[in-house]
């Protein structure tokens, strides 16, 4: 959860766009990759900000050369079942229903649904049913809310 120089880099463009940097993801397609940008803002996120925001990390992206290869920019909103990338991300979310999946397998698995309790010593507080399970943010390879609709 380590902040990168391209993030770095498209944060102050996003803010500056008056929204806030959710997180990225790079992934890999053989030779071609996508880079995803995903924003907030506290009035929520449209089409015209995504539009907004990508021409601007676009042109950025051009002039820095950051990405080897060809690529593939998609600028969106997290969403309902956003990922969760940083620290804070776990604090803010607390009661929220999540799954999370780690690196490499802790007391025998690598999945795990439950409510988040928040952070602890830089360990994830997890409930599963009456066991509360702690495990270390750096082992997490991919965390999300699981979206509720009333």
């Amino acid at each position: 959860m380590a902040e990168t120089s391209l993030e770095r880099l498209i944060e102050p463009i996003v803010k500056e766009m008056n929204c806030v940097l959710w997180g990225i993801e790079q992934i890999s397609h053989g030779r071609q990759s996508t880079l995803k940008v995903y924003i907030d803002s506290d009035n929520g996120v449209d089409v015209d900000d995504c539009a907004r925001v990508s021409r601007q990390i676009s042109s950025l992206l051009d002039v820095e050369d950051l990405i080897s290869g060809s690529y593939t920019l998609e600028v969106s909103s997290p969403g309902l079942e956003r990922r969760l990338f940083k620290a804070e991300h776990f604090e803010r979310f607390k009661g929220a229903m999540i799954k999370l999946s780690l690196r490499s397998s802790f007391e025998g698995r690598r999945r795990f649904r439950g409510i988040l309790c928040g952070l602890e010593d830089k360990q994830v507080v997890l409930r599963m049913g009456e066991e509360e399970v702690l495990l270390p943010v750096e082992g997490i390879e991919r965390a999300n809310i699981i979206g509720e609709i009333d």
